[in-house]
């Protein structure tokens, strides 16, 4: 279990920002459930140095061996759903159940400021205080690739640290869904009664994906809205094609308010793991998103490589200008452009 004050790690090292400690020391923090050594190995991995990013890199593959034990959650869910309200109270329950819980947030960023809104850990009054909850957001940036592997690499490093359940929460209803169904074992969609028919046009995607949908705000004069919307969403589920687990997903009401239907959906989601396990189809999921992952990286690497050539910085401002000119063509300028790298 995480030890919110670990006090094996040597206390000789300093926690300064400013100085790198030797993979030794992250590795031992983590595998000792040491929160803020977590941070800062998740930290590094984030960060866009090369001797950061590289530092990062060698303590997630000496941490690897202690990853993949926990189960993976992917949570979306309309504008105005609860989701951080309904991961609050859910993470309560789990606790109760005897689980750690880490949850790792994707955040909107500005794509003009940068700047972004990290504040999941006040939404979420009674995990973020608790000793066996972790809360750790990621901002997107403007780009949803290096979010993808920034949020892979820290539930890896979550799972080394003991957290048995880990919680990707999306920032709502868009293109971060597929990312995040892409590296969990069981996608929730939650929903609200009403939520409005300008909806429609994105939901059968995303609806596809869910291995549930949880109809929330079920409780006072919303309880009977909630029911025709859960009718409504089962009627339109057994119109979509069968799940590749062979799962048939189910639509249940709840009230992370008023803490009611919870159990239900922690009964509904053990069940669920309890058929993909036995089929195999769990275990095959995982070794098809290891491969996925590998060509991602290899992708999100090749993208970092060609940006970060010096031939390609030296002449890309110029190219553009071109193409804005109409004097050089998109596809052109791209070719072009890509030949630099044998440089």
């Amino acid at each position: 279990m995480p030890d919110k004050k670990n006090k094996s790690i040597n206390p000789n090292y300093s926690l300064k920002k400013s100085r790198l400690h030797p993979p030794g020391y992250y590795i031992e923090g983590i595998g000792s459930g040491n929160r803020t050594i977590l941070s800062q190995a998740i930290t590094l991995i984030e960060s866009s140095h090369p001797e950061r990013r590289e530092l990062g890199e060698e303590i997630l593959e000496k941490c690897l061996h202690k990853s993949g034990h926990s189960v993976r959650i992917g949570i979306t869910g309309v504008p105005g759903a609860g989701k951080s309200t309904f991961i609050d109270a859910f993470g309560k329950l789990l606790i109760n159940h005897g689980k750690s819980i880490a949850v790792l947030t994707v955040d909107p960023s500005s794509s003009r400021s940068k700047g972004s809104i990290l504040g999941d850990k006040t939404r979420m009054e009674y995990l973020s205080a608790h000793e066996k909850a972790y809360i750790r957001p990621t901002a997107a940036s403007g780009t949803l690739g290096g979010v993808a592997r920034k949020t892979r690499e820290a539930m890896l490093l979550c799972e080394a640290a003991g957290f048995d359940t880990i919680f990707i929460e999306t920032v709502g209803v868009g293109q971060s869904e597929t990312t995040v169904h892409s590296m969990t074992d069981f996608f929730l969609l939650l929903m609200i009664a009403g939520a409005g028919d300008e909806l429609q046009g994105i939901k059968r995607g995303i609806m596809e994906m869910a291995d549930l949908l949880a109809i929330n705000k079920a409780d006072g004069e919303n309880l009977q809205a909630a029911e025709k919307a859960r009718r409504e969403y089962e009627n339109a589920l057994s119109l979509l094609p069968e799940q590749p687990s062979g799962w048939k997903p189910p639509v249940q009401t709840c009230s992370a308010l008023e803490e009611t239907g919870l159990n239900e959906i922690y009964e509904t989601i053990e069940t669920y793991f309890n058929k993909v396990k036995e089929s195999g189809y769990f275990e095959q999921n995982r070794k098809q998103q290891a491969i996925n992952w590998m060509y991602e990286s290899i992708h999100q690497k090749l993208k970092e490589k060609f940006y970060e050539h010096p031939a390609v910085q030296k002449k890309i401002a110029q190219t553009e200008k071109l193409v804005e000119q109409g004097k050089l063509s998109s596809f052109k300028a791209a070719s072009k452009l890509i030949t630099l790298l044998d440089r």
